[in-house]
Order: structure tokens, then C-alpha cells, then sequence
């Protein structure tokens, strides 16, 4: 069997432009809707929102691998690399540690050159023990030639079905000279068909003994990065590519038994792309709905302590608020606590859930259920 690689010609891939047009120019569209409303929203919530996103971008991509992270943990290792809160939440083990500085280094240092120097922090990072399960490995190195045919396979023992195998241990300086070089150049080509292609390209070289799916997807993220000109992430391709993993490998291993053109596989990024973007309300619902809520609120400002309170309500709040809890989070008395609280129901920001007397107690109104926030 003949593997992309091994054609002639390689790594001169091509495409059609003209299958590819409509594609590219919906998620394009897509891409600056999202980006334009997300540039909308005070620092404080685009900071929540890429949080959010980086979140999943990191569980996701090691969830493609088989590894299970915890989100709490990456969250934390995340949230304090950026400076940004983490009350609350657990310390990150030296696994997601190593995971995030790759993800953040590709995401926050888009529009650094990318070397092999740089790859080899990466992939040391992603493997602090120098060893993949109960394996040892090369680690911050291309792989060594005494590792053996690096091969994607399936099946048992003895009946194995090869899926692919990489370019032998010989030639990745050469082969990863070529890939950095065209990477690091100004891009000829739309950005996020570069992003489709770097994927690609990275992960048909397969140059370490492990990792590369998610050394390939950084390098994908760091590409989108650079088409969106800002390090506040949105969307998760990763995330999608989780969802739909299966069709992932599919895609990835039919173009690299195939010709240099690849069409069929940048077609399949770019919908993938189109999906991710689609879905990053979805992920980002919490983020947006706090900002539709704040937005409506601070036409008429609250005072201190119902910011307080709103925000608490906002961020997980358990049980509903009474006057007593209310009270309490403020450290005020009964009677200002019940003050503050009927403006707030004046206002419609709170609403009265059925009941009375002792058990009375309250909701948030979501921004729709109400025009007087």
C-alpha cells in the first residue's frame, strides 16, 4: 500500500479551490459573527468566555486520545496562568499542567514563528515523566530510528490491520524542515485553510513517538488563532472534533491513502469548523447569558450589595435566595436585605417563587421573561 507520503512529489498537496469556495466563505462569515459579538461583551466576560473554551479545547483533545481529564483541574491550571480567579477550585496535577502550557503557548504566542525547538517544549510538556502509559519514550526529540515503523493500528495481536505508517525516522529533519519552513511563511492562502492543511500535514509526518494528534490540533488552534488576530478563544475545534471523532479518522486516513489532493479532507475541516462556530453559543451560554442579564441591569445600576448578590446568582447559585441568605452573603440586616429585595423585585430582576411567610423566596428573571431589568 502506497501511503500519501511515499508519492511522488509529496509534500506539493493540492486542492480545489472552487469545491472549497462556498465552504470557506461560510464559515468565514460565521467566524466574524461570533468574533464581532464576543467583541462586544466587556473584558471580564470575553475573559470567562475563552476560559470556557479553552477548558473544553484541552479536555477535548485528550478526550480524542483516550485520556480523561479532569475540567475542574484543567479550569484551574488555566484560570491561573491567566491571572484570572480560581477560588474554589482544585490544584492542577503535573498531567493537565503540561497539556495546558502547550495549548496556551500555541493560542497566546500565535504570531510567533513555530520551530522545532519549540515543538520539542511542547511535546516535553505533554510527557514530564518521559513515558506514554507504562511506556518510556523519546521525549523532546523527533522520533529515534531504533523505535521502530511508527504505525496507526487496529485489531488484535498478529492480525493488526495498518491504517497508516509515518515516514520512517530518517527523514524528519528533512520533513519537518519543509513543514516549518511553509508554516512559518506569510500565508498565500486563506489562514483557515491553513489551519486544515497544517493539521493535516503535521500529523501525516507523525514525528514523535506520541502526542501528535494533540500537537497537530494546537498547531491547528494556533493557525485559527492567527485568522482571528486575537489570543481570546471562542470556539473549540477541538471539541467538534471530539463529537464527531469517528468521521475524524475516517477523513484522516482516506486522504492519506490518497493523491496529494486533498479536497475531500479540508472540505470535511471546514464543516467541522462551521459546526464548531455553530455550536459556541451553545457553549458559551452561561457566559452570554450573564452578559444579556448585566447588560439590561446596568441601564439603572444596582447598589454593591445586589451586585453582589445578582453575581453570586449567576455563578451557581444553590437553592433560591430568601431574605435571610441574603442577609447573610451581605453582611447586612433583615430589614436592608428585604429593602434591597423588593427593588429588585420592582425592577423585575427578581421574581417571587410561589409560597409565602417563611418559606418566601426568590429566582433571577432571565432576560427574556421581563423588559424591566
Amino acid at each position: 500500500m502506497t501511503f500519501i507520503h511515499e508519492i511522488p512529489g509529496w509534500p506539493a498537496l493540492t486542492w480545489s479551490s472552487d469545491a472549497l469556495a462556498a465552504p470557506l466563505a461560510a464559515a468565514r462569515h460565521k467566524q466574524g459573527l461570533l468574533l464581532g459579538k464576543m467583541q462586544g461583551l466587556g473584558f471580564e466576560f470575553r475573559a470567562e468566555a475563552s476560559l470556557a473554551v479553552l477548558t473544553s479545547d484541552v479536555v477535548k483533545s485528550s478526550a480524542i486520545e483516550g485520556e480523561t481529564l479532569d475540567p475542574n483541574e484543567v479550569r484551574s491550571s488555566l484560570a491561573g496562568k491567566l491571572g484570572l480567579d480560581v477560588a474554589g477550585l482544585p490544584q492542577a496535577g503535573r498531567d493537565v499542567e503540561g497539556v495546558v502550557e502547550m495549548t496556551l503557548d500555541a493560542t497566546q504566542r500565535f504570531d510567533q514563528p513555530l520551530s522545532a525547538e519549540r515543538l520539542f517544549d511542547w511535546h516535553a510538556a505533554l510527557f514530564p515523566t518521559g513515558r506514554s502509559g507504562m511506556r518510556r519514550i523519546t521525549v523532546g526529540a523527533w522520533r529515534p530510528v531504533e523505535a521502530g515503523p511508527m504505525q496507526v493500528v487496529s485489531g488484535p495481536a498478529g492480525r493488526e490491520t495498518v491504517h497508516f505508517e509515518a515516514p520512517a525516522a530518517e527523514l524528519l529533519d528533512a520533513e519537518m524542515d519543509a513543514f516549518l519552513s511553509w508554516f512559518n511563511q506569510t500565508p498565500r492562502i486563506d489562514p483557515v485553510l491553513k489551519a486544515g492543511l497544517a493539521h493535516f500535514w503535521f500529523v501525516t509526518i507523525h514525528p514523535f513517538e506520541d502526542g501528535n494528534g494533540r500537537t497537530a490540533r494546537a498547531i491547528a488552534d494556533m493557525a485559527l488563532a492567527r485568522s482571528d488576530g486575537t489570543k481570546e478563544r471562542f470556539y473549540s475545534m477541538s471539541s467538534q472534533i471530539e463529537a464527531e471523532r469517528k468521521a475524524y479518522y475516517l477523513h484522516l486516513e482516506s486522504a492519506q491513502r490518497g493523491g496529494l489532493d486533498i479536497t475531500a479532507w479540508l472540505e470535511w475541516f471546514l464543516g467541522c469548523l462551521d459546526r464548531a462556530l455553530e455550536d459556541a453559543e451553545s457553549l458559551l451560554s452561561t457566559v452570554l447569558h450573564k452578559a444579556r442579564v448585566w447588560e439590561q441591569i446596568n441601564q439603572r445600576p444596582v447598589n454593591e450589595r445586589q451586585r453582589l448578590v445578582i453575581n453570586r446568582m449567576l455563578n451557581g447559585f444553590k437553592g433560591h435566595l430568601t431574605t435571610s441568605k441574603y442577609a447573610k452573603l451581605t453582611k447586612c440586616s433583615p430589614d436592608t436585605a428585604l429593602r434591597d429585595i423588593r427593588e429588585l423585585l420592582d425592577r423585575g430582576i427578581l421574581i417571587q417563587n410561589p409560597g409565602g411567610g417563611r418559606s418566601t423566596s426568590y429566582r433571577l428573571a432571565s432576560p427574556d421573561e421581563t423588559g424591566r431589568l
